[in-house]
């Protein structure tokens, strides 16, 4: 046990770190997924003020914007997209465009990528369109 902290504490950071590295492994086998798609990952947990987005991908002017969500199947994937998260995803998204020099050239596309037990993952195109 740590200096100061309980059972109860260390579990938690157990969990923590634990789901750190599922995220990482997660984003990794999406990144890897999306390449042999044709994409080039250009950004990997981009950090703006505004939000952050896994995994942001390009294919000529086609831009990904990818949130990649692990979960045991895939309507609990797409279900763990919150709508708080898209406007803030669709935030960061915007940030990023503006800093582009080829902005005007660029379409953008909001996907998923569901990392899945014991599946290659499924890649989602449009995640947030209709969702309103």
């Amino acid at each position: 046990m740590g200096a100061g902290r309980g059972p109860n504490a260390d579990a938690a950071l157990k969990l923590r770190r634990k789901a750190y590295r599922r995220g990482h492994s997660s984003e990794w086998l999406a990144a890897a997924a999306l390449v042999l798609k044709g994409f080039r990952i250009v950004a990997r947990r981009y950090r703006t003020k505004l939000g952050e987005i896994d995994l942001i991908a390009r294919r000529g002017n086609l831009v990904l914007i990818v949130e990649v969500k692990a979960r045991k199947s895939l309507m609990e994937a797409m279900e763990a997209i919150a709508y708080e998260s898209e406007r803030r995803i669709e935030g960061a998204a915007d940030l990023w465009l503006s800093r582009q020099r080829d902005h005007a050239k660029i379409s953008m596309r909001f996907d998923m990528v569901a990392v899945l037990p014991w599946r290659w993952p499924v890649h989602v195109e449009n995640i947030f369109h209709g969702r309103n």
